[in-house]
């Protein structure tokens, strides 16, 4: 991943004009695969200054790919009048120093932390183990197991590393599931208790929560199928996974890395 700015002085009498000219270059770029997102940002203390960010899946992808690629004329097209406004143009490469601010609560504080996510898991296993598909799967499940998925839910959506500390982290959770050969039925059984039991002990129902908390369940249940399939050899040093509100693991296809 890496992320180009490129930082424009405008006449203040052609700022409708150039952001009309971005928002019409805006097709092109969100058509295009190479790239990741794009924000165009107007300086508040001096309104001649703009500045374009791009994450790009790797510098090669832009400079190569894109402007060689099919999008790029009717982009270039569209930003031309204003090439010569341009006093920046570079690539970065992002660092680890990066998180979010408190404005928003978390998903882990929204559904009610620690709590909340013990009274589900509690709940659903509860559940589990009565299930006719899925209860074999569970037999002589430690008892502690519940709190453990709770820890590992409250970790994902944003509460304390509890998981990583204590149980060992991501590698541990993909040791649970190697070698289980779990089918399909049964992880549709998996997710449809979990979200009964999310009614059941009141998580938050509102559709930006839900749909954030389903999407997470989809994507780990659909990971851990395939990790327990016979000769899988899945990863086990990927970092923890971490979800928030509408956002999900960047993904680079590896062709596109540089």
């Amino acid at each position: 991943m890496i992320v180009e700015y490129v930082r424009y002085r405008v006449d203040p009498a052609r700022a409708a004009e150039f952001e009309d000219a971005y928002a019409r270059a805006a097709a092109s770029l969100g058509a295009a695969p190479e790239c990741v997102d794009y924000e165009l940002a107007h300086c508040t203390e001096d309104p001649a200054f703009y500045t374009l960010r791009i994450r790009w899946t790797s510098a090669e992808a832009h400079l190569e790919g894109f402007r060689r690629g099919p999008h790029f004329p009717a982009f270039f097209a569209a930003i031309k009048p204003y090439v010569s406004d341009i006093e920046e143009m570079r690539h970065y490469e992002v660092t680890d120093v990066h998180g979010n601010g408190a404005s928003v609560p978390t998903l882990y504080e929204w559904a009610g932390g620690a709590e909340a996510f013990e009274r589900l898991t509690e709940v659903f296993y509860a559940q589990v183990l009565k299930d006719e598909l899925i209860g074999p799967l569970f037999a002589g499940m430690d008892p502690g197991h519940p709190r453990h998925v709770a820890q590992w839910l409250g970790e994902v959506f944003g509460g304390p590393s509890d998981y990583s500390t204590e149980r060992g982290g991501y590698p541990r959770m993909i040791g649970r599931h190697l070698g289980r050969a779990i089918t399909e039925p049964q992880r549709r059984r998996w997710v449809s208790l979990l979200m009964d039991a999310a009614d059941e002990v009141g998580l938050p129902d509102d559709p930006e929560f839900r749909a954030a908390f389903a999407s997470y369940i989809e994507w780990g249940t659909r990971l851990a199928h395939g990790n327990s399939q016979p000769g899988a050899k899945p990863p086990l040093t990927a970092p923890m996974p971490h979800w928030g509100w509408g956002v999900a693991p960047p993904y680079v296809p590896a062709s596109a890395k540089g």
